[in-house]
This record gives structure tokens, sequence and C-alpha cells, in this order.
């Protein structure tokens, strides 16, 4: 039975810590909302606005880096050694 325990407690821990981290949606949705409330809106105004907020996507995602760096790398027709350096060195860029 004491073997059991442990697991069991780790077990419970992530699931818990799982479920106290906030998402990337709900982080934005907490912003969206704080702008929302510093200018005072209501109504279909606060829907529309939130609705636009929402939709708003981040500068450069890691995926849009990617497929950029990709099409560059292609365009130079890099292979092997060269396009995996090529790649490391342009995703690390910001």
């Amino acid at each position: 039975m004491k073997y059991l325990r442990v697991p069991l407690l780790l077990a419970s821990l992530l699931m818990c810590a799982q479920g106290f981290a906030a998402t990337a949606q709900q982080n934005k949705m907490t912003t969206c909302n704080a702008e929302a409330s510093s200018q005072s809106l209501k109504g279909d105004e606060r829907k529309a606005f939130m609705s636009s907020c929402l939709k708003a996507s981040p500068p450069a995602t890691q995926q849009e880096k990617m497929k950029t760096c990709n099409a560059t790398a292609s365009a130079q027709a890099l292979k092997g050694d060269a396009r995996k350096a090529f790649m490391s060195d342009c995703l690390k860029k910001k």
C-alpha cells in the first residue's frame, strides 16, 4: 500500500499544476478584457472589441518563423548540414 501512495500523490500534483497553468488563449482573454475595461466599453461595443482583439494574431509565432526560414532555405537550395545550420541560425533570430 505504501508503494501506491507516492505515484498517486505525484499524479494528483501534476493534474493540479496543469489546471492552474494559464494557456495562451486565457492570457490573451485577460489582456483583451483589461483593455476593454480600461476603455469603459459596454454591450455591443465591448463584444465587437473583444472579438477583434481575440482574433488578432501575435507578431511572429514560431510556426510563422519556421515557414519563413524554410522558404528562404529552399530558395537558396540549401541541403544537409548547411541547411541545418541556416535553419538553426534563422530560428534563433527575433
